[in-house]
C-alpha cells in the first residue's frame, strides 16, 4: 500500500487502511515481485547490500509501514545496510517535515523520536509541517532548540533533502513508502508483510550476484 504522488495534501492526517497480511511467494518474478531499475543505482558502499526506503512522515500508510520496518531492519545481517530516503514530491509541507529527519538524525535524536513524528502527525494530528509548531513540538521532546533551528535551516540539510528528490526521481518513485534493494530492484508486494519477505529474498539474490552467483 502505498501514498501516490498526486494524492491530495488533505489526506496527510488520513489514518492508514488496514492491512490484510498475505502469504509472500516463494519465487521472485520480475513486474511482479519486483521491478528491475533501469539503469541501475549506485550505492554508497559496494561491500555491503543496500535497503533504501523511500517515505514521507506526511504519508499515512508511512505511518502503518514504520513499526514493520524498523522491527525487520533491527535484524538485517551485516553485510546489509539499510536507509531511509525522506521526500518531498515537491510539496512544501513535506520538505519542512523531510528536513525534520535529517535534523533529529544530525542532533542524535531521531531513534528515540521518529514513532513519536509519526504519532503526533497521524494520531495527535499536530501540525508539524509548520515551522515554529514543529520547533515548539521538539523542544518539548527535550531537543535543544538553537542546535535544532541552526541545524534545520543549514546548508547541510538543505543539500539533503535536495539529494533525497534527486535520488526518488532517478529510482522513478511514485509512491511511498517504497522499498528499493541494491540500486538494482524496487520491491512488489500486496501487502507490507510480503513486500518485507520479497526484500529479504532479494537482498539474498543481490549478494549472490556481489559475488559472482548468478
Amino acid at each position: 500500500m502505498k501514498f501516490a504522488r498526486r494524492s491530495f495534501v488533505s489526506t496527510i492526517f488520513a489514518l492508514g487502511a488496514a492491512l490484510t497480511v498475505a502469504r509472500p511467494s516463494l519465487a521472485q518474478t520480475a513486474g511482479k515481485d519486483y521491478t528491475p531499475i533501469s539503469p541501475a543505482q549506485p550505492t554508497d558502499d559496494a561491500a555491503k547490500v543496500e535497503v533504501l526506503e523511500f517515505f514521507s512522515y506526511g504519508c499515512p500508510h508511512c505511518a502503518d509501514f514504520n513499526p514493520l520496518v524498523t522491527a525487520w531492519a533491527a535484524k538485517l545481517p551485516a553485510d546489509v545496510v539499510f536507509k531511509k530516503v525522506p521526500i518531498t514530491f515537491g510539496r512544501g509541507a513535506w520538505e519542512s517535515i523531510a528536513r525534520l529527519y535529517y535534523t533529529l538524525e544530525i542532533t542524535g535524536d531521531l531513534a528515540r523520536l521518529e514513532a513519536d513524528v509519526f504519532r503526533a502527525i497521524h494520531t495527535e494530528k499536530i501540525n508539524l509541517f509548520e515551522a515554529g509548531a514543529l520547533t515548539e513540538w521538539v523542544v518539548k521532546k527535550g531537543v535543544d532548540q538553537k542546535k535544532f533551528t541552526d541545524t534545520f535551516k543549514s546548508f547541510g540539510v538543505m543539500s539533503k533533502v535536495k539529494r533525497g528528490d534527486q535520488m526518488a526521481q532517478a529510482y522513478k518513485i511514485q509512491g511511498v513508502p517504497a522499498l528499493a534493494v541494491d540500486g538494482k530492484f524496487m520491491v512488489g508486494g500486496k501487502d507490507f508483510a510480503e513486500q518485507l519477505a520479497i526484500a529479504d529474498k532479494l537482498i539474498v539474490k543481490a549478494r549472490s550476484e556481489k559475488s559472482g552467483k548468478k
